[in-house]
């Protein structure tokens, strides 16, 4: 899974065949795509620098004060450092990606490959965070006894979901290259290349969708239903920001993944014949796909800053901010208690 570039074809083959020829006229009709690069060299690098910025900055915060104010007291906690790690490492590569789109990838092969690989990790092990997230808020709701403190079983289930994004990432690290275009895409051997591409899309949309999907809308479902169940609780905002977390998932998710499993069906049936057609399909990939990216600049407001808890700790940043400014001015310093209110049991508050 990378950001997708596509070439003036659909077909992609080894570069090491015999002279560096392939012999087309098997092919009664080659699809010239100038106008969905053009697109690209305007869309791509415009949304990329917005999501870079949002997304850096509001990632930035959370690990920041995680790393200098905030300790690691509930699953939670750890999932959401965990997950606020995984979108800056995302984000970091969204520049390579824009310049790909404008001047073509000037850093080499392996940068190419790594670049990519680290994409596929990131974007994976987010969307496995986010469902670990939503076990851990129904635990909680119904106080569960698993769900006190840290404990070695959240660093497994860490380590776990790394490793899983890190062996789905391995496709791009073997099958990415740099092509005589300049173009960092993957490039399959021809006699793996339909089967291969399919099915490492179709895992990617298992791995990457449908089960955090599914265990996301399993578990906050459930959360609701033991939320409505307690007595002498406003349940009105909970319900709310449950509903947010869901809704803003699937808007951002789903139309990616449809189309991405519509061009997995193609790849297999060869489904679209019509060049028009392909340019759609390719054009709709890149918007759904930056669609899909923006979740990473959205998940600090989801996950963190509807806690009581994180607003607290921006208050106090912010104050400690403001006193540093007006100590540079020669303005008495306002006093700050350094203690705070009591931190609630979890940042996520639901």
């Amino acid at each position: 899974m990378a950001l997708e570039d596509n070439q003036s074809t659909d077909y992609y083959y080894e570069e090491n065949e015999p002279n560096g020829t392939h012999d087309y006229s098997q092919y009664e009709i080659i699809c010239i795509k100038e106008e969905v690069r053009k697109f690209a060299k305007i869309f791509l690098p415009v949304f990329l620098t917005i999501a870079f910025i949002v997304g850096l900055a509001g990632n930035s915060i959370v690990v920041a004060i995680y790393a200098y104010y905030k300790k690691l007291r509930t699953k939670t906690d750890v999932y959401i450092l965990n997950l606020a790690v995984a979108d800056l490492l995302l984000l970091f590569t969204l520049p390579f990606w824009a310049i790909n789109a404008v001047h073509g990838w000037v850093l080499g092969k392996m940068m190419c490959k790594v670049t990519s690989a680290l994409y596929t990790v990131n974007f994976v092990s987010g969307m496995q965070f986010l469902a670990c997230i939503s076990i851990d808020r129904y635990l909680a709701v119904s106080k569960a006894p698993s769900q006190a403190g840290v404990g070695k079983p959240c660093w497994i289930i860490c380590v776990c979901v790394w490793m899983a994004a890190i062996l789905l990432s391995i496709p791009q690290l073997v099958f990415y290259t740099v092509n005589d275009h300049a173009r960092c895409i993957p490039i399959f051997p021809q006699h793996l290349g339909t089967s291969m591409k399919a099915s490492i899309q179709m895992l990617e949309i298992c791995i990457g969708f449908v089960v955090p999907f599914v265990i996301m809308g399993v578990s906050y479902f459930m959360t609701a239903r033991a939320l409505i169940k307690m007595p002498n609780i406003k349940i009105l905002r909970p319900l709310k920001v449950l509903l947010t977390v869901v809704i803003v998932f699937i808007v951002t998710q789903l139309p990616y993944n449809i189309v991405k499993f519509c061009r997995a069906i193609d790849i297999i049936y060869s489904l679209i014949t019509d060049c028009d057609m392909s340019k759609r399909m390719d054009v709709a990939i890149q918007v759904t796909e930056s669609i899909a990216l923006f979740h990473s600049c959205l998940n600090p407001v989801l996950y963190v800053f509807m806690g009581a808890s994180f607003k607290h700790y921006i208050m106090k940043v912010a104050k400690k901010y403001g006193s540093w400014r007006r100590r540079r001015q020669n303005v008495e310093e306002i006093p700050f208690d350094s203690e705070g209110p009591t931190e609630p049991t979890s940042t996520f508050s639901i």
